[in-house]
């Protein structure tokens, strides 16, 4: 990753041109390429974990009159090659998918890291896909790594625009399965999920469940993608046959399911807040006894997974995980040249008119 920005070191300061990328084209930019986020943003944690990142408390913005509501601020500031700042705003709004529009949209707007200007306005619902999804599926090949099988049962609990996106970059990251289990509260998200895994190439049974336990005991990797405020699994005994969990939603499992479980995050501070699943069975125990550790501490060795319970990762996913995958994008955009610019965007650059 470039930057294609001059440093102040190599000419002058100047104010940068500002430019918006619209959803097409970060799409566009970013099919076909999720063995490379996915390593983006495994180089991303890293940084992350070494200190060259500013990543403070994401800040939610909630209504009184739409209680189901929110719009959050995650701002970000990410070294290394990247050198960028900037802000991930993205709005929940679950009502929506009853209007038949997706519940969330977002945009990323990126700083320059020499003068703060602005300099690009991305949609960014598709960036944060894309980013929760790479992570998942770095996830899911760090995690399983230890285990005496890889897992060959994959399940769906809840069946939108994430579960989607999982899937697909763990196909395309070389995960197989034998068989595919879905369940969501809605039949029909469940049954155009379905729809959707029945015109992949892939040749596995698809099982739409009637029940969560159905689908809990009949799967070895687990993936939560849900928009549950409070957890609604609550029985432990679900998960006696030791499965790996995508808990991506953070807010599906009672704490007791988590005390009996080996537990990892992405980033303790920001996973143990906002009444997440890990939040809630720290306020039970009073303690963070029950965190094995995090996802670089696994990668890096420091943690070491058990074999005989179930492992469960609850990532919080972190604002300089889209700034990473937002620079990617602008930075492709203007290596091919396709960046579109707004000519006069910043009007009064005369400190004195």
């Amino acid at each position: 990753m470039t930057t294609d920005r001059p440093t102040s070191a190599q000419s002058p300061i100047s104010v940068p041109p500002f430019a918006v990328i619209p959803g097409a084209q970060v799409q566009h930019t970013l099919q076909g390429q999720e063995q490379q986020i996915m390593e983006l943003i495994e180089a991303t944690y890293h940084l992350h974990a070494v200190g060259e990142s500013v990543n403070p408390p994401s800040y939610f913005l909630r209504f009184p009159d739409r209680p189901t509501a929110r719009i959050i601020a995650l701002p970000a500031s990410i070294g290394g090659q990247a050198r960028v700042d900037g802000l991930k705003w993205i709005s929940s709004f679950p009502d929506n998918v009853q209007a038949g529009i997706p519940r969330a949209s977002a945009v990323l707007i990126l700083n320059d890291h020499d003068t703060g200007y602005p300099f690009a306005c991305l949609e960014s619902s598709i960036i944060s896909a894309t980013r929760t999804a790479a992570m998942a599926a770095s996830a899911a090949n760090s995690l399983s790594r230890g285990r005496r099988t890889r897992p060959a049962r994959v399940g769906f609990f809840g069946t939108g625009l994430i579960a989607r996106y999982i899937h697909t970059f763990l196909t395309a990251t070389g995960w197989s399965f034998d068989d595919i289990g879905v369940y969501d509260v809605s039949a029909d998200s469940a049954a155009g999920f379905h729809s959707y895994l029945q015109d992949t190439p892939a040749a596995a049974r698809i099982t739409v469940h009637d029940s969560p336990e159905e689908l809990i005991r009949s799967s070895d990797l687990l993936v939560f993608a849900t928009v549950a405020g409070r957890p609604h699994v609550t029985d432990p005994a679900w998960f006696d046959h030791n499965p790996l969990v995508l808990h991506v939603s953070l807010r599906d499992l009672a704490p007791e399911i988590l005390l009996a479980s080996a537990n990892i995050v992405d980033d303790i501070e920001h996973c143990l807040k906002a009444d997440t699943s890990p939040h809630l069975a720290e306020q039970l125990t009073g303690n963070r006894d029950f965190l094995t550790g995090t996802l670089h501490d696994v990668t890096t060795g420091r943690a070491v997974l058990p074999q005989d319970r179930p492992v469960v990762f609850s990532p919080f996913g972190l604002g300089v995980l889209d700034l990473a995958v937002g620079k990617h994008v602008y930075d492709e955009a203007a290596r091919t040249g396709q960046l579109n610019v707004i000519d006069g965007f910043f009007h009064e650059l005369s400190r004195y008119g």
